[in-house]
């Protein structure tokens, strides 16, 4: 009669995906956050926004009352009238000289053709004479002439001042630089609002705006885990607060290792097109590491640590317990990868291992281990 056989649970070697994941708590900021300042001074006129408001980028959030630059803009107004009249006067006095040099220049010349031709029938004092109306004709027309670029560049002059000037004014409407929500309002309707260029004082700015179609996840990433860190890696986003998850991509990360915290600053983008994430909420992010999708894997508690090496029990189908050396990749909480050593469906123990020898006969039963899904 043969002795009776232990009973050692066993599991089958198997072919399945794994995968080595990290989770970070972290909180999420919008993509983009500023404070809106005035670019001139002056009171609150219109205020289109409040706490929770949507804008589009170039929308008009407040309009401020400058009087001053109003009374600016009239003035040079006024300048570009008196500019453009003096041009005008100008191109006509431009004009009056030209023809009086025209006639001085044709009667000059018809003397002189005459003198020349005729010996003695014009005086030559008249020749003279009517030479020099015509070089002083020239030179008024020359005076003329500058006169006229002069007043031409002056209403250029006042034209570029009108031009910055409303330029200027412009900046009474204050813009929303991108699209994004209203966080914060520090003004009211009648608030002087100081220019945000002016650092003396303790300039008041007009709201906060928050970027809410894309937010980052700010992480501190381990060490250890750096190398495994790539630009575009996939990243499923939890919100416990609302129990939903999002998916994410790794955007951008320091590529820098911080002395203190020897961690690496490293950054996902997560969309955010139905506004449903609100800043400041905590999220965890769930980055893989590594992936195999067609691994021989078995449970860790198969695996025996001797040293650097590593070894499993494996029950052959008479029952009978072989040691066998395995070389292991990929390790997560419910799996390691054997590289060589083993394959799948064959069988290894794990449980009461301490008790077996090689060699010896058992009796195998396969059983469920509990799975762990944490990171």
């Amino acid at each position: 009669m043969s002795p009776e056989r232990m009973e050692v649970g066993v599991v089958k070697v198997v072919r399945k995906p794994l995968q080595r994941t990290l989770v970070v708590s972290s909180e999420l900021v919008p993509f983009q956050q500023i404070d809106v300042y005035a670019k001139e001074s002056g009171f609150v006129q219109k205020l289109n926004v409040d706490y929770g408001s949507h804008v589009q980028a170039g929308q008009v959030m407040a309009v401020l009352e400058i009087p001053e630059l109003q009374v600016q803009l009239d003035e040079d107004q006024a300048e570009i009238k008196d500019a453009a009249s003096e041009v005008a006067r100008s191109q006509q006095e431009v004009d009056r000289m030209q023809a009086q040099e025209k006639v001085a220049h044709l009667q000059f010349t018809r003397l002189d053709q005459v003198a020349k031709s005729r010996a003695g029938l014009i005086a030559q004092q008249e020749v003279d004479d009517w030479q020099g109306k015509d070089a002083a004709a020239q030179a008024q027309t020359a005076a003329a002439r500058s006169a006229l670029q002069s007043a031409q560049s002056q209403l250029t002059r006042t034209q570029a001042r009108l031009k910055h000037d409303e330029v200027i004014f412009d900046y009474s409407k204050i813009t929303a630089p991108f699209s994004g929500v209203v966080t914060k309002r520090y003004a009211n309707l009648g608030t002087l609002m100081q220019s945000g260029t002016n650092s003396s004082t303790q300039v008041l700015p007009l709201v906060q705006l928050s970027e809410d179609d894309l937010f980052r996840l700010v992480m501190p990433v381990p060490e250890s885990y750096v190398g495994d860190i790539h630009v575009g890696d996939p990243v499923a986003v939890r919100v416990p607060s609302l129990d939903r998850s999002f998916p994410g991509k790794v955007a951008r990360f320091s590529v820098d290792v911080e002395f203190d915290t020897r961690t690496m600053h490293t950054e996902v983008n997560v969309p955010n097109p139905d506004h449903i994430l609100l800043p400041g909420v905590y999220a965890e992010a769930t980055l893989t590491l590594n992936r195999k999708n067609q691994a021989i894997a078995v449970p860790p508690e198969a695996v025996n640590i001797e040293g650097d090496g590593r070894s499993v029990w494996v029950v052959d189908p008479s029952g009978k317990v072989q040691a066998r050396s395995v070389t292991v990749g990929l390790e997560t909480p419910d799996d390691v990868e054997v590289l060589s050593g083993l394959r799948p469906g064959e069988l290894v123990a794990v449980g009461d291992r301490s008790r077996l020898k090689a060699g010896e006969t058992v009796q195998p039963k396969e059983i469920q281990l509990i799975q762990y899904h944490g990171g």
